[in-house]
């Protein structure tokens, strides 16, 4: 074996290698590589949006539950999706990137100790910690090994509580197969059927196919009940009660709503003096010239930002204002308005 020694370092507690900072004890995230996520702004586009998620999923085995606070943001780089930032979806851009920047430290494995499975299920995702209790400073600490996490189909949301976290348990027992073959391990769940579930004698079709995948792995794993308000490893926020609104990822609507993209066409006879008036009459208003110069080039001037009324800039910061032809308008859930700046505008319009 040929070895470079500028490739090489002896003697070092801890190294910077591939993002991550690793020792002799953890795996960590490299402060240098996410310092820059603070002071990233927040998404104006589909683009942006997904250079950040690309960016936080290479992190993701040290972000808790990432899948779950993500999927909101998933969701408006779909391409039959418009894009817009909510008050909800800036929330979870900003957990993330707090996350990134407070990410856990990694336990090194040790494959001579036990591991404890952690799980919880919900309507939002799955999530996952892999835990061993190892010796830190003399002391035995328990400490993550590894986070796992996604998104719930539309077809599992209608599982029970128990389906669910069965559901889960195999679901991460065939993602982490190579850890967890041949080793002994503790699941440790909020659910206490589970493990009546996976033992009944008449299971239906989907405990059936359970139980056969987990099949391979009872000699050496036990399934321990931990009470809800000390399960800490679950997490707070997938089960937090939303209000039912458009802005809540697991809106239901009240009626069967047709899938309606958010588009329209709305003709008018509007003549070419009327749409320069209103250009015009931008430049007289702080606000719309700020705005106008904002959106024509796609800027991200700080400073013109800030120099918004409030109201305008978390609006603006929302996504909800769009440039055609030199003309601004206001989105409002499935409508786009046109924005005028004179009354004596607005009164020609309508006469």
């Amino acid at each position: 074996m040929n070895i470079s020694l500028n490739k090489c370092n002896f003697g070092f507690e801890e190294l910077k290698a591939l993002g991550h900072i690793v020792s002799g004890l953890s795996l960590g995230i490299d402060k240098d590589k996410v310092a820059e996520v603070l002071l990233k702004l927040i998404p104006q586009n589909k683009k942006d949006m997904m250079s950040f998620l690309v960016f936080a999923i290479y992190y993701r085995k040290n972000l808790k539950y990432f899948a779950i606070l993500a999927r909101s943001l998933y969701r408006i780089c779909d391409q039959q999706t418009v894009f817009g930032m909510t008050q909800e979806r800036i929330k979870s851009y900003e957990k993330i990137r707090k996350a990134l920047t407070e990410a856990t430290l990694l336990l090194i494995l040790n494959w001579n100790i036990p591991f404890k499975f952690c799980i919880y299920a919900c309507g939002a995702g799955l999530g996952e910690a892999l835990h061993q209790v190892q010796i830190v400073e003399y002391k035995p600490t328990e400490g993550p090994v590894y986070y796992i996490s996604r998104q719930i189909k539309p077809t599992e949301a209608r599982y029970g509580a128990s389906h669910m976290e069965c559901l889960w348990l195999v679901w991460e027992i065939d993602k982490l197969h190579y850890y967890l073959y041949c080793s002994v391990f503790e699941v440790i769940t909020d659910c206490n059927s589970m493990k009546s579930l996976l033992n009944m004698r008449t299971p239906n079709r989907h405990m059936l196919r359970w139980q056969r995948a987990i099949q391979e792995y009872i000699g050496n794993m036990t399934i321990a009940h931990k009470v809800r308000k000390i399960h800490k490893n679950a997490d707070g926020i997938s089960r937090w009660e939303l209000a039912n609104t458009a802005d809540n990822p697991d809106y239901v609507p009240l009626k069967a709503e047709p899938q309606i993209p958010i588009e329209g066409s709305n003709t008018a006879d509007i003549g070419t003096k009327f749409i320069e008036e209103v250009r015009e009459s931008y430049k007289k208003d702080k606000n719309y010239h700020i705005l106008t110069s904002l959106l024509y080039k796609d800027c991200r001037n700080t400073s013109l930002v800030n120099a918004l009324d409030e109201v305008w800039k978390n609006s603006y910061y929302e996504g909800r204002f769009h440039l055609f032809d030199g003309t601004t308008y206001h989105r409002k859930k499935h409508s786009c308005v046109m924005k005028l700046c004179s009354r004596l505008l607005i009164s020609t319009i309508l006469h």
